[in-house]
């Protein structure tokens, strides 16, 4: 596995993003070498643990604004970049990255390495695919979640026409411009500096493998292997009563309508404060992050 580390110095004066970061050291799964995860944390260190997990194509500065509202509240806020974002190694090939190695490279950072328990996952577009796999597999690590504009697709149901629009444009683009992509999953314009923030962990396309596989790591038949995984999860999703709350926008056409099934479908989110946030779109967490981070607060310490 071929691997580059984006430069240090493409993260520095970050608006509104000073974190120092912390590094873990996590299998690659081929058994080639070891990938860096890169990730940053705040809070006291006995405060309850909430895990920010993000997605496509984003890493964890789109959390600046929850972080700093979980911190102040008394939360210990991690906030890692999945591998192929961020701060972490980004294996050069598309075909390195795997719906599996994903979940693996996540769930040994933070449970193998970190030992985080009695965790909150706030997961949002691939944060969710992911996290809701680790809440799956690894219930006794969690003490509740939190769904943000996320779901967990096992290839039995249809997925929206503008993702299939999304998936299709990132498949076809000679030159990924990620801040333009994160800037149409928004409601409200992004400042330039901000759009530089999310462009910073790739310097050029050799470090966009992650961002490109990611769309078609989604299962959209139902024997995908990443849709049997997620199947079997299901089975478990729906017996469990770890505390389960949504959290979602107004304004997401792509997982819009899981803000209404996941409820229907989870024993841990009956009789829970389910929110929608008005005013946000895909990416809630510039829009209305300190809103977001109000609603996590609130859930976690009552």
């Amino acid at each position: 596995m071929d691997i580059l580390r984006t430069p240090d110095s493409r993260f520095a004066n970050l608006p509104g993003f000073d974190f120092e970061p912390g590094y873990v050291e996590v299998p690659t799964g081929d058994g080639s070498a070891t990938l860096r995860v890169g990730y940053v944390s705040a809070g006291p260190a006995g405060g309850p643990v909430v895990v920010c997990l993000h997605g496509e194509p984003t890493w964890s500065f789109l959390y600046r604004k929850v972080i700093g509202v979980l911190a102040d509240a008394g939360c210990r806020v991690v906030a890692p970049d999945l591998v192929g974002f961020g701060r972490s190694d980004k294996p050069t090939r598309i075909a390195d990255h795997s719906y599996a190695r994903h979940v693996e490279w996540m769930r040994t950072a933070l449970f193998d390495v970190l030992d985080l328990r009695d965790v909150t996952l706030l997961g949002q577009d691939w944060g969710g695919l992911i996290g809701l796999r680790l809440l799956a597999e690894n219930p006794g690590r969690f003490a509740r979640a939190v769904a943000a504009n996320t779901g967990l697709p096992d290839g039995r149901h249809e997925m929206p026409q503008v993702w299939h629009q999304f998936r299709a444009a990132v498949a076809a683009a000679p030159v990924l411009d990620v801040g333009r992509f994160v800037t149409s999953g928004c409601q409200i314009p992004l400042d330039a500096a901000v759009v530089a923030a999310y462009d910073a962990p790739f310097p050029d396309e050799s470090y966009k493998a992650g961002p490109r596989a990611m769309p078609q790591l989604v299962p959209i038949t139902p024997d995908d292997p990443g849709a049997i995984a997620n199947q079997q999860a299901w089975e478990v999703l729906v017996t469990s009563t770890t505390p389960f709350l949504c959290a979602f926008s107004d304004g997401d056409p792509i997982t819009g309508p899981m803000a209404e099934i996941l409820p229907k479908l989870i024993p841990g989110a009956d009789g829970q404060p389910h929110t929608t946030i008005r005013g946000a779109g895909h990416f809630l967490q510039e829009d209305a992050g300190e809103e977001l981070g109000h609603v996590v607060a609130g859930f976690v310490l009552g």
